[in-house]
């Protein structure tokens, strides 16, 4: 009864006051939320729990939960953990190709949230993440993956470089008088696909509306974004398109610079991702979107990186034209967006590119 009043407090003032004004709690708030009656809940990573390269609409649930209930996630390295500390190029590479059409990616799921529908958001507030001990950082071979990476014809050998993380500390060396500040963010973040994606499907089908889609292409359901933004304090809500959500989550990073360009970042895997989402009937939305303490992050994607930055500017100026706190039109969030809006390359390595527009915060001083 108690998680029921304030989720539906929640939603009161949201309608009240406009869309991300108020959709994200405070810090302390959130405690108080993750303690108040939504229950607790761990998924291990195993192979009956993660999936490799594929996100399947038809892939049973391994954990059913409540809205509002707190997801402690543990994640695997990629291949269904088969990269590891030692592991030769040789190998990655047979790991790249044994997966055809595939991601590289080890995914934890799906979740089925009680009471999401199509045509719902699921707000999703990322509470912790605690990484492993294990990261590593890579690029294919440009001999033989011309197209994957930004230099990839200039880097014709494969490189790895491995790294032991140590949980007390917030920082990695990458060689003697380099150190590397861990930030920690879910690389996969995704809900159950979208019927509609353009995406190819697995083995071909053309015919299959509800066949799986491969975890490499970011989408309207979230998926392989790679936005480094997304972490823990962050909310990301995204648009629901099959029953029960479907909540996914993999490709766990610990470092990423924005478009991520050797095609890995600082690629590890995490003992927990905690998790609490929210289904939210009273939001509409098209793409996903992201919420953290100081700015509000509209997304946009594309094979064509000039088309993935018009649909992030046209979800920005959307966003602006429509929220309450201070109203003004589309001509004026047009430009509102072009004095402070960081649109900002996520990755370039995805097929599918990405660009991530962010609005300050500090620039409303006035809350209607």
């Amino acid at each position: 009864m108690k998680r029921t009043f304030l989720i539906g407090g929640v939603i009161a003032v949201v309608l009240g006051v406009g869309f991300y004004a108020l959709a994200q709690p405070k810090s302390e708030d959130k405690k108080e939320i993750a303690k108040s009656g939504g229950k607790q809940h761990r998924l291990a990573a195993a192979l009956e729990t993660v999936q490799w390269g594929w996100l399947d609409p038809k892939e049973p649930p391994k954990l059913t939960i409540e809205s509002g209930d707190v997801v402690s996630i543990e994640t695997m390295m990629h291949a269904h953990d088969k990269v590891r500390a030692g592991i030769t190029m040789d190998e990655i590479v047979a790991l790249r190709k044994a997966n055809p059409g595939g991601g590289p990616h080890s995914m934890t799921g799906p979740i089925y949230v009680n009471g999401a529908e199509p045509g719902d958001v699921m707000e999703i507030r990322i509470l912790k993440i605690v990484p492993k001990n294990f990261a590593i950082n890579f690029n294919l071979p440009g001999t033989d993956f011309p197209t994957i990476g930004a230099l990839a014809p200039e880097m014709p050998n494969g490189f790895i470089k491995f790294f032991a993380l140590d949980p007390k500390k917030r920082s990695v060396e990458f060689k003697p008088g380099v150190n590397i500040d861990l930030a920690p963010f879910p690389g996969t973040l995704a809900v159950g696909i979208d019927p509609s994606d353009p995406s190819p499907r697995k083995g071909g089908v053309k015919d299959d509306s509800m066949a799986p889609v491969s975890t490499l292409r970011p989408w309207k359901n979230g998926s392989n974004m790679d936005i480094n933004e997304l972490q823990a304090g962050s909310t990301l809500y995204i648009p629901i398109f099959i029953k029960g959500g479907l909540i996914w989550t993999g490709d766990s990073h610990c470092r990423q610079g924005n478009g991520e360009v050797n095609l890995t970042g600082l690629e590890c895997s995490y003992r927990e991702i905690v998790l609490q989402p929210i289904v939210r009937k009273d939001l509409k939305l098209e793409w996903p979107r992201i919420e953290t303490k100081t700015h509000w992050i509209m997304t946009g994607f594309d094979e064509d990186l000039n088309k993935a930055m018009v649909n992030a500017v046209r979800e920005t100026v959307d966003f602006l034209s429509t929220q309450k706190m201070v109203p003004m039109d589309r001509y004026e969030a047009y430009s509102l967006t072009s004095m402070i809006g960081d649109c900002r390359v996520s990755q370039v390595v995805d097929v599918r590119k990405g660009v991530h527009c962010m609005i300050p915060k500090s620039a409303f001083t006035k809350k209607s």
